[in-house]
């Protein structure tokens, strides 16, 4: 039905005709649907289902072997495809190719932009990692002590979703050996992963995928089966995600809310005291893997890959050139050696495999939205992080749920963004949050 050929004239038609502002929004998305659906030939995505499949299988086992010749003969097919629907998508879009990939995950951006906000971030992000570091480095941590019984984290984890205003009734949390969400606003499933050494990474794992699952659930139900009733995009999700995990579970508050969970699960212990349980969910370290990576690094690993995948697409560099280009930013970016590390290296995520060229910028264009959310909250309820403290969540859902949980793709994501703070994305929100937090 999305590749139907006589949809192009309705469409057209549909154009002209006099439609409310609901109606338009709707009419925007239903084409840019048509245009992606219809920009690539049966054979061509065909062609990519089955090089991605082979790939992304190869992978599971040369990653381990720290196989990068083995890994790049699978690759290639892949990025050959991606180059090719990036041709093929630009074309139909009149974007650039990257941005054309790009715009299916984050409809709007463009990679003059990325450039802009990312240029902006690289030149101060280095220097406050060192500061932080520094920092941290003279404050007292106390190391929580395991195991950590699985059937008492998935308890916590149960506790923890319901505090955050999940309904069970409309979905559930299952356990996966990676974190994710899906489904529909009626039936939202969420997934973490354990692990018995620790707990923090099963329960901020949950804490990020309730904050899409909440996004999901609270979605306008009168709008369901109307393409303006979907998510805005990529960015907007991840900025609900980090909105909970980052924001509100790095702020000092949800430690004070936490600690007395935690004694009650596992037993009291010294670690789970608030204001050393606050160092804990903050603690900045240099690392190698990106999704164990921490708010403070996190943005170098995603400008890394951005850096790299955008002339990669655009057919300035090759697959044999990753490594060194690899190499080197990591080392400029967080000072980190990874010269023969393939495994830890560009070999450690599945996007590349899977061609999901284009999806990496969201993910830190997300965690700038949550700083500029939570900015407009404060100015909307200046006692927010008293009521932070004190427990008291609901203003952070209320204004989630008024001005982008209810929205939907009512409106483009600037003008979303626009109306719900005041401005477009703006990434020295993000810088200030980082120096508050971190610095202050």
């Amino acid at each position: 039905m999305r590749t139907d050929t006589t949809l192009a004239d309705r469409l057209a038609r549909a154009e002209q005709e006099p439609l409310s502002e609901h109606q338009r929004a709707n009419l925007h998305e239903i084409q840019r649907d048509w245009r992606n659906a219809n920009a690539l030939p049966t054979e061509l995505v065909q062609r990519r289902q089955l090089a991605t499949s082979r790939c992304e299988h190869a992978w599971r086992s040369l990653r381990p072997a720290n196989d990068w010749a083995g890994f790049v003969e699978s690759w290639q097919p892949v990025l050959a495809i991606a180059r090719e629907e990036a041709e093929l998508l630009s074309q139909q879009s009149g974007l650039t190719r990257y941005d054309a990939l790009m715009d299916r995950y984050e409809p709007g951006m463009t990679s003059d932009a990325v450039d802009r906000v990312f240029g902006a971030v690289r030149q101060w992000l280095p220097g406050l990692i060192q500061q932080v570091i520094d920092k941290q480095a003279g404050e007292t941590l106390i190391a929580s002590r395991g195991p950590f019984a699985l059937d008492a984290q998935q308890a916590l984890c149960q506790h923890m979703v319901r505090r955050l205003g999940f309904d069970f009734q409309a979905g559930r949390l299952d356990t996966s050996t990676h974190p994710f969400s899906g489904g529909v606003p009626e039936d939202v499933r969420m997934t973490t992963r354990y692990r018995e050494d620790q707990f923090l990474p099963a329960l901020m794992g949950t804490v990020h995928e309730t904050g899409h699952g909440r996004y999901e659930q609270n979605r306008p139900r009168d709008w369901l089966g109307q393409p303006v009733s979907e998510a805005r995009s990529m960015a907007i999700h991840e900025s609900q995600s980090l909105a909970f995990e980052m924001q509100l579970g790095g702020h000092p508050g949800f430690a004070q809310v936490l600690s007395p969970m935690l004694a009650e699960a596992f037993g009291p212990q010294p670690a789970f005291e608030p204001a050393n349980l606050h160092r804990m969910l903050t603690r900045v370290q240099r690392g190698l893997i990106r999704v164990d990576a921490d708010e403070v690094t996190y943005p170098a690993h995603v400008i890394l890959r951005y850096e790299i995948e955008r002339p990669l697409i655009e057919g300035a560099i090759e697959a044999e050139d990753v490594p060194a280009l690899w190499d080197a930013k990591m080392f400029e970016l967080l000072g980190l050696d990874t010269h023969g590390n393939y495994k830890d290296g560009p070999m450690q995520d599945v996007h590349w495999p899977e061609a999901l060229f284009g999806y990496f910028p969201c993910y830190s264009l997300g965690a700038m939205y949550a700083a500029q959310w939570f900015a407009a909250m404060r100015r909307a309820v200046p006692d927010l992080d008293a009521r932070i403290s004190r427990g008291d969540w609901a203003p952070v859902f209320d204004w989630l749920r008024a001005n982008i949980w209810s929205q939907a793709s009512r409106w483009s994501t600037d003008e979303l963004a626009l109306r719900a703070s005041g401005e477009v994305l703006n990434p020295a929100f993000f810088k200030a949050h980082l120096e508050t937090r971190y610095l202050g």
